[in-house]
């Protein structure tokens, strides 16, 4: 697990095998089953997730019981609450695994010393946070004004590989749509031999 994410990092970095090792043990290693919490609404976040195998997801749940998901995390990705994490605000998400995973977590001191260590890998991180709200104000904008199909190929593009990996509720969840509505979309793609591989 910790192979995948030192290979991440250095290809993100200029650290070097002895460096990652002095930094190595901020990082903690764990394998989850699917259905397993990493983060529960009201906790404080502590770590931020690299998946090394596998899939995680976010999401909340509102008054009603409804499921809101947020984003997912496949393999390469990181997933964190933002707010309690850098804020130490209490979790407004859950995080759980949608598919059994192995994951690497790093805390705020991996982070720092990381940072203090590659001026590169500094500018990475800075990049992936402006990366990340690029990311979510686009999101904001298709579930504001978009047609179900603008959202679903947006989906496609961000997360190719996750379209046979996930119920189809999920996406529906995650595009903030309805699954019947999911379904008319992907029959129309489909009548329009679209493939989205």
């Amino acid at each position: 697990m910790l192979d995948n994410f030192k290979n991440y990092i250095q290809k993100h970095s200029d650290i070097t095998d002895e460096q990652f090792l002095e930094i190595s043990h901020y990082l903690k290693s764990k394998s989850i089953k699917k259905g397993d919490f990493v983060l529960r609404q009201g906790e404080i976040c502590s770590s931020s997730f690299f998946v090394s195998k596998g899939l995680l997801r976010s999401y909340t749940i509102d008054e009603q019981g409804k499921e809101h998901i947020i984003q997912f995390a496949p393999e390469d990705w990181m997933i964190v609450d933002r707010s309690s994490f850098f804020f130490n605000e209490p979790s407004e998400l859950f995080i759980d695994a949608v598919e059994d995973t192995e994951l690497v977590m790093l805390n705020e001191d991996f982070i720092t010393l990381a940072s203090n260590i590659s001026t590169v890998y500094r500018a990475f991180n800075h990049k992936a946070l402006h990366s990340h709200i690029r990311h979510l104000q686009k999101r904001v904008n298709l579930l504001l004004g978009a047609t179900a199909e603008q959202r679903y190929l947006d989906f496609i593009k961000l997360y190719p590989e996750l379209t046979l990996r996930l119920p189809q509720w999920m996406i529906a969840s995650y595009l903030g749509l309805t699954p019947e509505s999911l379904s008319r979309v992907r029959k129309e793609l489909a009548r329009r031999n679209f493939k989205p591989h």
